[in-house]
């Protein structure tokens, strides 16, 4: 069995490398590094893909969730709410930009935000909600979204991890993940299902006068050089990762494909032992498997996980602590987690990337079902 790759970038690469060396040879050439040709190329392209009006690239995912939240007129002190269980960006930003992050549990099925616990958070100083759309599949955003209008809260969507993801209305209708709430936020981080070569990210939207001010921020407060109108931030995606990023945007539901096809093959192996859980797939959106995260119920994860590691098979905890019980937040109101106090110490992502082969999922689950 070949050594196998939580992700395999460089496979990945190798079937599309002439494309790709290519494309970063003509940027070089025409030496235009900074929102050059390809950057505005990828930008209608994303725009087109995701059916939205208005993409802003910029540096990466964080840059993203920041620039967002300085569009929207926000004072210090005002609240945000957002899930506990997920990587720290989100909230990072909420907490630099002196606002408030109000963590809110998940559900123990799609690890996503639940609606009714967001409705108990809602207060006085409330002004948005950042669901994020966890490990590939869509948060419950018809509800989020009558819970925002009711309350008059903007929604700024974290799709870093379901990027091409479809949400499906009660009305049959659909939107790609980001384009339903009044921002969406993204990262092109090298393992995303949409990854560059280094950092990069990108924001939607379909208000005009917003994604002018976030050009304005992510470009030092500025529409023409030297005249700042505002106080920006400086996050521009490079040009050579855009032109990375045209190419694998055409092959991201090719990729989608093959990540799900790989789930599938995990589950229908998987779904008979007792001692875990497969993932979910929620009804209202498809799942385009940024991890494949299973939930080991015996009390025995870490064992799990240190049995395939002497097996040469990685695995990864996402998230071993969630974000109301790190120091760097200790300072923010406490509230009842017991779903991500639960996952944390159940929750396992196995490999998954577009390159996995059938003989390795079968080599990581006949290897799951022989641990005792």
């Amino acid at each position: 069995m070949d050594n196998i790759q939580m992700v395999d970038l460089k496979n990945q690469y190798l079937k599309i490398e002439n494309e790709i060396d290519v494309a970063i040879k003509e940027v070089i050439t025409n030496s235009s590094f900074i929102n050059g040709p390809s950057v505005k190329k990828f930008q209608s392209e994303l725009e087109h893909y995701l059916n939205v009006e208005h993409v802003i690239p910029c540096a990466n995912g964080t840059d993203a969730l920041q620039a967002s939240l300085m569009s929207l007129n926000l004072t210090p002190g005002d609240e945000i709410i957002t899930s506990t269980f997920t990587f720290i960006s989100t909230a990072e930003v909420i907490s630099l930009l002196k606002l408030k992050p109000v963590f809110v549990d998940v559900s123990m099925n799609n690890f996503n935000l639940v609606p009714e616990e967001i409705e108990k958070a809602i207060g006085p100083r409330t002004k948005a909600i950042i669901p994020v759309h966890l490990y590939g599949q869509c948060a419950p955003m018809e509800q989020i979204m009558k819970i925002a209008e009711m309350n008059n809260l903007f929604v700024i969507e974290d799709t870093a991890q379901a990027l091409g993801a479809d949400y499906i209305f009660s009305n049959g209708s659909s939107k790609k993940a980001g384009t339903i709430g009044t921002i969406g936020t993204t990262s092109f981080f090298p393992s995303k299902n949409l990854g560059c070569y280094g950092d990069g990210g990108a924001i939607f939207t379909n208000d005009s006068v917003l994604a002018e001010k976030i050009k304005m921020i992510c470009n030092h407060g500025s529409k023409r050089k030297y005249n700042h109108e505002i106080v920006g931030m400086n996050s521009r995606l490079d040009s050579i990762q855009a032109a990375i990023l045209s190419i694998k945007l055409k092959k991201l539901s090719e990729y989608s494909s093959a990540r799900y096809d790989a789930a599938h093959i995990y589950s229908s192996h998987l779904k008979d032992l007792d001692w875990l859980e497969i993932p979910h797939e929620e009804d209202y959106s498809n799942h385009v498997y940024h991890q494949y995260t299973i939930k080991v119920l015996n009390g025995r994860r870490d064992e799990l996980r240190d049995y395939l590691n002497a097996l040469q098979i990685p695995s990864a905890v996402y998230y071993p602590k969630s974000l109301h019980k790190q120091i760097a937040f200790s300072n923010t109101q406490n509230g009842c987690f017991p779903n991500s106090n639960d996952l944390e110490s159940k929750v396992l992502s196995l490999p998954m990337h577009t390159e996995l082969d059938k003989d390795s999922i079968l080599h990581i689950v006949n290897s799951i079902k022989s641990f005792k």
